[in-house]
């Protein structure tokens, strides 16, 4: 019985020496041959529906056609300065190169994804990604995203950055909450900037501005932009207010779409949107003014 509690513990630990020789053997075997290994193609992986870059403007980045991979011993290659000459890129937001034993380079690019395009008052176009980020146009693709131009001081250098004026910051968040709601992303087509530095919205159906101010309180400013939609609007028309005004706390402001009148709509908004849509009496006062 002693003699077996003492070749039970040798014989195991003769296992793992014998498994760790066969880890190491098996691993120079695979450095060995990836060392011998010939570059015999390069695959290029660009998931999502965006086209900033194809797989031509790649082959171009990493000189896969002028035959510098092809060919070559593995060894030779350097895959960290192909990530960076990648990631140098500015339409490209992650890039990933590796290979494997066959010869093979992969190559993984995720794109950056515009949700806005701004024209500046400097007569300069650029895009905004998801981050925030300035991102210039592409001659290969354009994004159909919300446009903003007005007074815009934001400039832009040709060069991925971040956004530094307040307003620019505004109209990215703006823009940010309106692509994550189905509606207002269908409804809305545009952001202008006017004189006064406040945001409006134009909207694809009716002739009317609408008002946001700056972008704080978003959620209750469109939330009460949807019950005006649904308890005014049916009443008098989509065309009947030139400007929604959506400024002031849980109130509506409409002015009167005729040059001989301004009605001032003030559309008392309750806090349980329920309550409100069933009874509109109690929302909506109309006080006309000549």
């Amino acid at each position: 019985m002693f003699k077996k509690r003492i070749w039970k513990p040798l014989l195991i630990s003769l296992a793992w020496v014998t498994c760790l020789g066969g880890l190491v053997v098996l691993m120079s075997f695979i450095e060995e041959k990836k060392s011998e290994a010939v570059c015999r193609d390069v695959k290029i992986y660009i998931p999502g529906n965006q086209y900033f870059i194809d797989r031509d403007e790649v082959d171009n980045i990493l000189q896969v056609n002028s035959r510098s991979l092809i060919g070559r011993r593995m060894q030779n290659i350097n895959i960290q300065d192909l990530e960076s000459k990648l990631k140098a890129n500015p339409f490209i937001e992650f890039a990933k190169v590796y290979t494997d034993m066959d010869g093979v380079i992969n190559v993984e690019i995720s794109q950056r994804q515009p949700i806005l395009r701004v024209m500046n008052r400097f007569d300069q176009d650029f895009y905004v990604d998801q981050h925030g980020l300035k991102i210039p146009l592409s001659s290969n693709f354009t994004a159909r995203v919300l446009v903003a131009n007005g007074y815009i001081d934001e400039a832009f250098a040709n060069v991925v950055d971040s956004l530094h004026t307040p307003i620019a910051n505004e109209l990215f968040r703006t823009a940010d909450y309106i692509r994550k709601d189905s509606l207002w992303d269908a409804q809305i087509s545009q952001l202008y900037v006017n004189k006064d530095h406040e945001i409006e919205l134009i909207p694809r159906v009716g002739n009317n501005r609408i008002l946001i101010g700056h972008a704080d309180s978003l959620e209750s400013k469109f939330h009460n932009l949807l019950v005006f939609y649904k308890k005014a609007l049916p009443l008098v028309g989509w065309d009947a207010y030139k400007v929604i005004n959506l400024k002031y706390a849980n109130q509506v402001v409409g002015v009167r779409n005729n040059v001989l009148k301004s009605d001032s709509l003030k559309a008392k908004m309750s806090s349980d949107s329920t309550k409100a849509i069933k009874d509109t009496s109690t929302i909506i006062k109309d006080k006309n003014k000549n």
